[in-house]
């Protein structure tokens, strides 16, 4: 039982919540290089990624794993990629910031999707059974290399207009 609930039923919560933020992400992602802020979609993403990490630690307690390591990471690289998009309107350099850290919670959550498949999924676990084959690792360094280009062009399009200049714009046009 974890919170009341059977390990099968919190299990599935947090996939249904991980899977969320993956594919809002993926969203948010693609919405950067056509410079688009799409705030609910965000905040979708942010939420359900911090709840990812948050629910991950509700697990049965087995000493420290790759997964508690990589929750805690992603709670930090959230810490500050929600204050750089809300608190500081990612305006100057908190753009570049905001960018690059939610690329890389994203990218933890794809990492740990491409680890659980080859945990879960019988074809993939046939060919790493161990998580440390070549096709494990092949896998994962092209999540790396796919998320590292992204995050470039996603740093180098992501120029959304600011509430300011929005706000500006539209009493122009009322004038």
């Amino acid at each position: 039982m974890v919170f009341g609930m059977s390990l099968a039923t919190y299990t599935l919560i947090h996939v249904i919540i991980s899977l969320i933020g993956i594919g809002s992400g993926l969203i948010v992602l693609f919405g950067m290089f056509g410079s688009k802020r799409l705030d609910g979609m965000t905040a979708l993403f942010l939420a359900t990624t911090a709840l990812t990490s948050l629910t991950g630690f509700g697990f049965p307690f087995e000493g420290v794993t790759p997964g508690i390591i990589l929750g805690i990471l992603s709670l930090l690289v959230l810490a500050i990629a929600i204050p750089a998009r809300y608190t500081f309107r990612m305006a100057g350099k908190w753009r570049t910031i905001y960018v690059i850290t939610a690329v890389i919670a994203l990218y933890f959550n794809c990492f740990v999707l491409i680890a659980q498949s080859f945990l879960k999924i019988p074809a993939l676990h046939a060919l790493a059974p161990k998580g440390n084959e070549p096709p494990f690792a092949i896998a994962q360094g092209v999540l790396l290399v796919l998320f590292i280009v992204a995050g470039t062009l996603a740093v180098k399009k992501f120029h959304p207009a600011d509430a300011t200049t929005l706000t500006r714009a539209a009493a122009n046009v009322k004038s």
